[in-house]
C-alpha cells in the first residue's frame, strides 16, 4: 500500500500536465519564432469559454467541444497573426510585449462583458467523474485523462517538429527567412500555421482547466505567470523541457499547498530561481 505522499504527487503530476497543455504553444512560438506573446492565456481562456458555450448553451458533449476549443483558438490566432503580430516579428521585445498585453487587457473586458465576472460551471461527462483504487489510493479519473492527454500531446508535437517537413519548415524559417524563401518554403504560411498551433494547444488547456481550476474573465492574467516560469525553467523551444518544468512546477505547487499552506504560491518562485540559478538557459535550454 502507497503512503499518501504519492497521492499528493498524482495531484500535482495531474496539475503540472495542465500546466503543460496550456503552456507548450507559448514555448513552440516563443522559444522557434522568438515573438513574445503575452496573450497566450487569452486563447486558453477563450477555448475555455467556447466549452463553456457549447456545453451549456448547445448541449454538446464535453469531449466533442475540445476539438472546437483548439480549432476556434487557433482560427483567432492566425487573425491577429495576420494583421498584427506579423508586423511585429522583426520588432523589439518592448514592442511584442506591448502589443500582445494590450491583446490580454482587452480580452479580459470582453470576457467579462460577454459572460459577466463570476465563475463559469461546466458539467463533464459521467465517464470522467469518481476514482479508481490503486495500491490504497484513490486516483481521480479526470487527473488521469489529463495525464493521457498532456502524453499525447507531447508525442504529438515532437513527432510534427523534429520528423516532419512541417518542422523542418519552421527551423529553416526562424533560422534564415531569406534562405527558406529562396528554398520555396512560403515562410508567412509556415508562421501562421506554428501560431494557429501554439494558440490551439492553448484553447485545448483552457477547456480542460475548468473542471480544476474554473474560468472567469481573470484566467488570461492568472496562469500567464505560471506559463512563464514553464517555459524559462524548461528551456525555450524545448518540448521536453516544457514537460520536465511542468510536472516539478505542478508537483512543487500542490506539494506545497498540502504541506507548507502558509508559503502560499512562494515554492514555485524558489524553484524557478534555483534553476536559472543553476542553468540560465533553463532544464533543456540550448540558448
Amino acid at each position: 500500500m502507497l503512503p499518501p505522499i504519492f497521492g499528493v504527487l498524482f495531484d500535482g503530476l495531474a496539475y503540472g500536465m495542465l500546466l503543460f497543455v496550456l503552456s507548450v504553444g507559448l514555448s513552440v512560438t516563443l522559444g522557434l519564432m522568438n515573438f513574445v506573446n503575452l496573450a497566450h492565456c487569452a486563447f486558453a481562456m477563450l477555448g475555455g469559454y467556447v466549452t463553456v458555450t457549447l456545453v451549456n448553451i448547445f448541449h454538446w458533449p464535453f469531449l466533442a467541444t475540445l476539438p472546437a476549443a483548439f480549432i476556434a483558438a487557433a482560427l483567432a490566432s492566425v487573425v491577429l497573426e495576420r494583421f498584427f503580430y506579423r508586423r511585429l516579428y522583426r520588432a523589439s521585445d518592448l514592442d511584442q510585449v506591448l502589443l500582445t498585453i494590450g491583446f490580454a487587457f482587452i480580452s479580459v473586458a470582453a470576457a467579462a462583458y460577454v459572460f459577466g465576472t463570476t465563475q463559469q460551471p461546466i458539467q463533464t461527462p459521467a465517464i470522467l467523474h469518481g476514482s479508481v483504487r490503486v495500491l490504497g489510493l484513490d486516483l481521480g479519473i479526470y487527473r488521469l485523462f489529463l495525464i493521457g492527454v498532456a502524453i499525447a500531446v507531447t508525442l504529438l508535437l515532437v513527432g510534427t517538429l523534429e520528423f516532419t517537413r512541417f518542422g523542418a519548415q519552421v527551423r529553416a524559417a526562424v533560422d534564415n527567412q531569406r534562405m527558406a524563401r529562396g528554398l520555396g518554403i512560403d515562410v508567412d504560411r509556415t508562421f501562421s500555421a506554428t501560431f494557429a498551433l501554439g494558440s490551439g494547444l492553448a484553447g485545448l488547456g483552457g477547456a480542460l482547466a475548468i473542471e480544476i481550476v474554473g474560468l472567469d474573465p481573470n484566467f488570461s492574467f492568472a496562469y500567464l505567470v505560471y506559463v512563464l516560469i514553464i517555459v524559462s525553467v524548461g528551456g525555450l523551444g524545448s518540448i521536453a523541457g516544457s514537460f520536465a518544468a511542468a510536472c516539478l512546477i505542478g508537483v512543487t505547487d500542490i506539494a506545497g499547498k498540502y504541506y507548507a499552506p502558509e508559503l502560499g504560491a512562494f515554492l514555485i518562485y524558489l524553484v524557478m530561481v534555483g534553476v536559472l540559478m543553476w542553468r540560465p538557459a533553463g532544464l533543456f535550454g540550448r540558448r
